[in-house]
């Protein structure tokens, strides 16, 4: 990923939008190129069984002792012994460069939402690259996991069912306006922008935070440990997480 050059909001259209390569009537996983350690990956893949990496994520995965379904970028970072191991079948080049790896796979991807791991922590270009495509790519349901965090695009109408004390960070990557109840500093009122106010370091005040949203563009920030609270938000209450692994005798 290291020549990528990301695109900008309005040369979108300038892009060829690329056929599902997977599609998946569960989660999926998605592997990038930064460190994963294997607890993040047990946590992603007992929620999105379905494992898929972009570029140099092949051989963060089977590092790891998982093996990718498919691969898809422009293979400037994929080793040899990666495209070795999984063979031609598996590897899908989009060799254009306008857009990320984390892009390119994203758009290639049909579920109901995916996972992403590894697209964070490694360089901070990167890691903006990666905010950047998620509000682009706003109808795709794509969850960021970092070692600490979970990062997703706000939908127009969200509920979330938290703990009070959380911490909930909203970050604009463009201008918006929106209104909420259960936090301790609400926003109603305010104009969010990357240039203006931002709304880091917010806290929970009560077990249901509500936010509605004028238009695209607002991230929003938990623990990590709230993973499942989000999905059961953004898929239904009818979702579950996985049960617990009994314990080995």
């Amino acid at each position: 990923m290291a020549h990528e050059r990301s695109t900008c909001l309005n040369s979108e259209n300038s892009i060829a939008m690329n056929p599902p390569i997977v599609q998946s009537s569960d989660g999926v996983t998605l592997v990038g190129g930064a460190p994963v350690s294997r607890a993040a990956f047990q946590l992603a893949l007992k929620r999105a069984p379905r494992l898929v990496a972009a570029d140099g994520g092949a051989d963060r995965a089977l590092a790891a002792g998982h093996r990718p379904e498919a691969v898809i970028g422009d293979f400037d970072s994929m080793s040899h012994a990666a495209r070795a191991s999984l063979g031609p079948d598996l590897l899908f080049p989009i060799a254009e460069q306008l857009t990320t790896d984390f892009d390119k796979v994203l758009r290639s991807v049909a579920a109901p939402f995916t996972l992403a791991l590894g697209f964070t922590g490694a360089r901070i270009d990167h890691g903006l690259a990666v905010f950047n495509t998620l509000v682009r790519h706003a109808d795709r349901r794509c969850l960021v996991l970092g070692a600490r965090d979970v990062v997703f695009h706000c939908p127009p109408q969200l509920t979330l069912r938290l703990a009070p004390g959380d911490r909930l960070s909203l970050f604009p990557m463009a201008p918006v306006t929106g209104r909420s109840t259960g936090l301790e500093w609400p926003i109603d009122g305010l104009t969010l922008a990357p240039d203006g106010m931002i709304g880091t370091s917010n806290r929970v005040a009560s077990r249901e935070v509500r936010l509605a949203v004028d238009g695209p563009g607002l991230l929003v920030i938990l623990p990590r440990a709230r993973l499942d609270a989000v999905l059961r938000s953004l898929l239904g209450e009818g979702w579950q997480p996985p049960p617990p692994a009994s314990p080995s005798r």
